[in-house]
């Protein structure tokens, strides 16, 4: 089945970007390079296509209490205008995929979900949705997404783009008209994430790369997402790791009265969990990737999810799910790199510090 394309692709392809299948969709990997465009988002701005990106909305006179069964963290604390990030899980706390959810009130609620699970997601949420008052759309093919990363993206956002976003703090959004534009991101520094029809999302990338903006690939998403220690759905998570084994409890309200997986996510946090993901600090430079063995005294303990020799801080560093009786901070574990054993120890699983426009209104 060939791959979709987002509205973007044709601007991909003139810039000359490598092109790689993810998600579905064609998209680009990198233009000028993973460091560069790394360095960029780190240092100053990129923009990066994000289109592919799944949206579902949810309406009616039991949204707040639907979103709520399918949902991890707590929607009936939020107010209007709000973001939280959380998980669908499984009755056994695998989960069905991470997401955010935008809250415009009681009654309305947007659902970002991941482009690799689009068609599962919207099978999973209208399954779930029997006996409660909603109308669900799945609104991934109408919706353009552009997200602009780094230190600079709001003086880029208010400058180049004419769009305010000065009042906007960390997981807050508004909407201008059919835009929605929120203070959100997944690269570990302060940004922007813009909704809107492909249109207009077309006019903006145009504004953006005329002004010099460094356009950005999935590649170094995925090296900036790494750096700070945030999830990647397939590697971190899946049906098989649920959120209190990547150490994503704190997303996960056992308070509220029910949702899908409560029961075996507390049991899980009661009584501990066999496996925990953790982060992994090699001695030497090397580069354990996904799938690659950890080793204690020899013997296979749980294996890589990602790893990279990271960008901003020059060192070959891992996440990776192992046994808990090895997950304490500074236990020594081994990877096996191809033939070759290299040695290692415990850290937190962010290995670069995240900046975020945390303050309240």
């Amino acid at each position: 089945m060939e791959n979709k394309k987002t509205c973007l692709y044709d601007k991909h392809v003139a810039l000359g970007a490598l092109i790689s299948p993810f998600g579905g969709f064609d998209m680009p990997i990198q233009y000028s390079g993973i460091i560069d465009e790394h360095q960029a988002v780190r240092q100053h701005c990129g923009v990066f296509d994000v289109s592919h990106m799944g949206e579902v909305t949810v309406k009616g006179k039991d949204a707040e209490r639907y979103v709520n069964h399918i949902f991890t963290n707590d929607v009936a604390q939020m107010e209007p205008g709000r973001i939280l990030y959380g998980m669908m899980c499984y009755d056994d706390g695998g989960v069905v995929d991470d997401l955010l959810v935008y809250k415009r009130d009681e009654l309305d609620y947007l659902l970002v979900i991941n482009a690799s699970n689009i068609e599962k997601d919207w099978a999973w949420i209208q399954q779930q949705s029997e006996g409660f008052d909603v109308k669900l759309w799945n609104c991934s093919e109408e919706y353009g997404e552009l997200a602009i990363q780094g230190p600079e993206a709001e003086s880029v956002m208010e400058e180049v783009l004419k769009i305010g976003c000065k009042e906007l703090t960390f997981y807050t959004f508004k909407t201008i008209g059919d835009v929605i534009v929120s203070r959100t991101g997944y690269t570990g520094e302060d940004g922007f994430e813009i909704y809107g029809s492909q249109e207009f999302i077309r006019e903006c990338w145009d504004k953006l790369i005329a002004a010099g903006i460094q356009p950005c690939g999935l590649g170094c998403r995925d090296t900036l997402r790494f750096e700070v220690g945030l999830p990647l759905y397939g590697d971190e998570l899946s049906a098989d790791i649920s959120p209190i084994m990547a150490g994503l409890g704190i997303f996960v309200k056992l308070d509220k009265e029910e949702f899908i997986g409560k029961e075996a996510l507390a049991r899980q946090k009661a009584e501990g969990v066999e496996k925990k993901l953790v982060g992994i600090e090699l001695v030497d430079k090397a580069i354990p990737r996904h799938g690659y063995t950890v080793l204690k005294n020899g013997e296979p303990v749980g294996e890589v999810t990602t790893g990279y020799h990271t960008i901003s801080t020059d060192k070959s560093v891992c996440m990776a799910l192992v046994d808990s009786r090895f997950a304490k901070l500074d236990t020594e574990l081994d990877i096996q790199i191809r033939k070759k054993i290299f040695s290692g120890k415990v850290v937190k699983k962010r290995f670069y510090d995240k900046h975020y426009k945390k303050v309240k209104k």
